[in-house]
């Protein structure tokens, strides 16, 4: 029958390619472009047919169809992002435990730094104290040791010999009758407690002697002989020998570091002495100068 309507076939979906038209890509495809692919599947939806209704599948059961698996596509991304926004938040909050946590122990430390601040200022304080207390201290031990040497005289220079050693007492009396007898004239007290050689064992390496220490009962008649040995050179059995006065090893030091200005202060006539306890004392431009260290001479 030629005016019979045969049922009318759906469009194939092949013909028309464009992006996103297929199911296939519709359903992998990304959250974007959701009306381009809206329309699409507008364009590739079955039409309606005007037969007998035997068509495959009709437009609105299409539509209702699709409408369904859009739902469940958008749930299921609506999920995925609620998910991820409960990870994120949760990582957030983490985050900013972690944060709090850290700027409380930035705090901690840094009240630790002042604190140990503050005592390392008060240890710096305490030291300084004690640098000065030791000096103090120090100094007060020379002077002690010096003016419990005050009545000794330092002899350099003796022979080592053994005739010498055993008969120390007498070697420094016979000292006394070659250099300044003027003293035993005037009936001045020169005996001696005691004497001895320092150190006390002999160090076979060194060449020279070594000094000799009397220790005197008077003490004014240890100044004379002092003063006698400044003014001129003692000598033993024609033999020079020097005496000084015997004080602390520190102060002695101290005195040596003079040695080379005192010897030139004395060639350009500046009448130099070392005073007590190692103090440089010269004559020059009508004035007396003293100087205590060799900076600041």
């Amino acid at each position: 029958m030629a005016n019979s309507t045969e049922p009318q076939k759906p469009q194939n979906t092949k013909k028309n390619t464009k992006k996103g038209a297929t199911l296939d890509t519709f359903y992998g495809a990304k959250i974007q472009n959701t009306e381009q692919i809206e329309d699409n599947i507008k364009e590739n939806a079955p039409k309606p047919s005007k037969g007998n209704g035997n068509s495959p599948q009709t437009y609105e059961e299409f539509e209702s169809e699709m409408t369904k698996k859009m739902e469940a596509f958008w749930e299921e991304k609506l999920e995925i992002m609620q998910k991820k926004f409960t990870h994120l938040q949760n990582r957030y909050d983490e985050t900013e435990k972690e944060n709090q946590a850290l700027k409380a122990r930035i705090r901690q430390l840094e009240d630790n730094d002042r604190v140990k601040e503050q005592e390392l200022i008060k240890q710096s304080q305490n030291t300084k104290k004690l640098e000065e207390n030791i000096k103090y201290l120090t100094d007060k031990v020379i002077d002690l040791e010096n003016r419990g040497r005050r009545d000794n005289l330092r002899i350099i220079g003796l022979p080592e010999k053994p005739e010498i050693n055993t008969k120390l007492d007498m070697v420094i009396q016979d000292i006394i009758k070659e250099n300044c007898p003027e003293i035993l004239e005037q009936g001045g007290n020169t005996a001696t407690d005691r004497a001895h050689r320092t150190p006390s064992t002999l160090n076979p390496q060194k060449t020279t002697p070594r000094n000799v220490i009397a220790k005197f009962q008077s003490y004014q008649t240890k100044e004379k002989i002092l003063q006698e040995a400044r003014k001129r050179q003692f000598r033993y059995k024609g033999m020079p020998i020097r005496v000084t006065q015997e004080l602390a090893s520190s102060t002695l030091n101290d005195r040596k570091a003079w040695n080379m200005i005192f010897r030139k202060a004395r060639e350009l006539g500046l009448q130099p002495r070392i005073s007590y306890p190692a103090k440089l004392t010269i004559y020059f431009q009508g004035k007396v100068w003293a100087f205590n260290k060799i900076e600041d001479f």
